[in-house]
């Protein structure tokens, strides 16, 4: 569901949550607020909740220059969308919900009228690797921004 200001807190949480966690290489001050801030003005955020309101996972749909610019992106699948800030509670992991997250943000931008979707994946993040191979994702490239080594994926819609 699309996220709104009220679940900007809840979103922090959940990101500060993943700091220190294997692979992830986030820090105090990123994603922050002024990130999540972004996100919601633009309606990129998206979380998943449990029933009693609970933010359990959140995923950002986004438009990233810096990304878009890369050559490694297929040229027939362009305009390429992406996708961001991918968090699970620690305490609900292994039980699909990324996977479901990532079905809906594709969903999301191919309605949004985007003809692929472009990630990148930290080198060392064998975790996320594996799970973007399963859903059909390929590598397409490398790259090193915001100061980590990157591979490229895409993925057609």
């Amino acid at each position: 569901m699309p996220a709104t200001a009220r679940d900007a807190d809840g979103v922090l949480r959940l990101y500060r949550a993943q700091v220190g966690r294997e692979f992830c290489f986030w820090d105090d001050d990123y994603p922050g607020p002024d990130t999540i801030g972004t996100d919601l003005e633009k309606g990129n955020l998206f979380v998943m909740k449990t029933a009693v309101g609970e933010i359990v996972a959140a995923v950002s749909a986004e438009e990233d220059p810096d990304v878009e610019r890369l050559d490694c992106w297929t040229p027939s699948l362009r305009p390429g969308g992406e996708f961001a800030r991918l968090a699970v509670s620690p305490a609900f992991q292994n039980r699909g919900l990324a996977r479901r997250m990532v079905r809906h943000i594709l969903e999301t931008l191919k309605k949004r009228g985007y003809r692929s979707v472009h990630i990148l994946v930290n080198r060392e993040n064998v975790t996320a690797i594996r799970s973007y191979a399963h859903i059909g994702f390929r590598t397409v490239g490398e790259c090193f921004m915001y100061h980590q080594h990157f591979f490229c994926y895409e993925k057609p819609l």
